[in-house]
């Protein structure tokens, strides 16, 4: 347990290092001045000779990948240039309020999505019901998330009148955390419904698959109620290759809201990315994006240490 424990932590660590010397070196090489792009066209040559200055643009590749990797493990992730020199991790960690609970009611919602309806189609197998959960998971899969916002927008929010449409009021703003919570349903919903049902359909697959083990014939020929092998050791059986979908999500939920997050006016870490992008603020950018890059592999390790501690197997040495 402790060696292989010991080899995927090794293995996190390299793969940041390896993430930061890509993320730098791609930044690095985008063609054009950022100071000229901050300032504008019509910027004298002095104000961007200053705020390139400024901005350590005049120092080597290598000198300013030590100084921003030596920023990144003593906290400091320099200041932002669009933002009137405000820091950077305080800029992160505002929007990361909103993104991360997002991501995280979309993936609660996607496994009570998931879970029942890979369970309800693996019992019923060839069947009505089996046909038409795999149909609705085949729909839910092919229709973008940003559309089945806006349907839901219309639904809830322009007839039934139940949730706000668009906007974020805060934590603490009026109306408090339930107020801020009902802003995130729908667009949690909406993210919600593609990731359940991919995750349906793989949680339908290793069911139905593991249904056909002997162990499963044994419990039965035992007097074990179907029901209760399906919910009990075949879904937990079953859960290995689900986890490893849902971390991936969860990753991907965290990067890629931004186009839920802006039709439904969120002020989130994909809007932030986004409008840094446009403005060239290299720092900002650059932190964000090794933050995602850190939050995927750090997911992906959780998953790994999940599937440790649910098939023993597998701790002698790394996953097959």
């Amino acid at each position: 347990m402790s060696l292989a424990l010991l080899r995927r932590l090794l293995g996190l660590l390299a793969t940041l290092a390896a993430a930061s010397v890509l993320i730098f070196g791609l930044l690095d090489l985008l063609p054009g001045n950022a100071a000229q792009v901050l300032l504008g066209p019509d910027a004298a040559p002095e104000a961007v000779e200053a705020l390139s200055r400024q901005l350590g643009l005049d120092q080597g590749a290598l000198q300013r990948y030590l100084h921003w990797t030596g920023g990144l493990l003593r906290g400091d992730l320099g200041v932002s240039a669009s933002y009137g020199g405000a820091p950077v991790g305080p800029l992160i960690a505002e929007r990361l309020a909103l993104t991360l609970p997002l991501a995280l009611l979309a993936m609660a919602l996607a496994l009570l999505i998931a879970l029942p309806a890979a369970v309800f189609a693996a019992s019923r197998q060839g069947r009505s019901g089996d046909l038409a959960v795999m149909a609705a998971s085949q729909l839910g899969i092919a229709l973008p998330g940003f559309w089945l916002g806006i349907l839901l927008m219309l639904l809830f929010s322009v007839k039934l009148q139940w949730l706000p449409a668009s906007g974020f009021p805060g934590w603490g703003g009026e109306g408090g955390g339930w107020a801020a919570l009902q802003s995130l349903l729908l667009p949690a919903l909406a993210l919600a419904l593609v990731q359940g049902a991919i995750l349906a359909r793989v949680g339908r697959s290793a069911l139905v698959e593991l249904l056909r083990e002997d162990f499963v014939r044994n419990a039965r020929a035992q007097g074990m109620s179907r029901r209760a092998l399906l919910w009990g050791p075949v879904l937990r059986n079953a859960l290995l290759p689900v986890l490893t979908i849902a971390g991936l999500q969860f990753a991907n939920l965290l990067a890629g809201a931004i186009v839920v997050e802006n039709v439904f006016t969120l002020p989130g870490l994909g809007r932030l990315i986004f409008q840094a992008i446009a403005n060239r603020d290299l720092a900002l950018v650059r932190n964000a994006v090794m933050l995602l890059v850190a939050a995927v592999l750090l997911i992906n390790f959780i998953v790994d240490l999940l599937y440790l501690w649910l098939d023993p197997r597998l701790r002698g040495g790394g996953r097959q």
